[in-house]
């Protein structure tokens, strides 16, 4: 009984192990691609990739301060993913 009492231990703690592995591997890195028809995908940010061309990219880019203000001034409101 012992004998089997420590495998099961033994399996419990592999398995512990293989679960926090996949956790880590789990966080997304967030990567660029170009896409098919030649727009840019990001990758890593949710399920799917955003995809946008280049000019829409960087009317966006060229948002970042007013898009950073309005995150802080709707704080309340908005959710965070975790």
């Amino acid at each position: 009984m012992a004998e089997n009492e420590q495998d099961m231990k033994a399996e419990l703690e592999r398995l512990r192990a293989e679960n926090e592995a996949l956790k880590k591997k789990s966080e997304r890195v967030v990567t660029l691609k170009v896409s098919e028809k030649g727009a840019v995908s990001v990758y890593g940010l949710g399920r799917f990739p955003v995809t946008l061309y280049q000019e829409q990219w960087a009317k966006l880019l060229d948002l970042a301060d007013e898009i950073r203000a309005f995150i802080r001034e709707n704080q309340g409101s908005l959710k965070k993913k975790e």
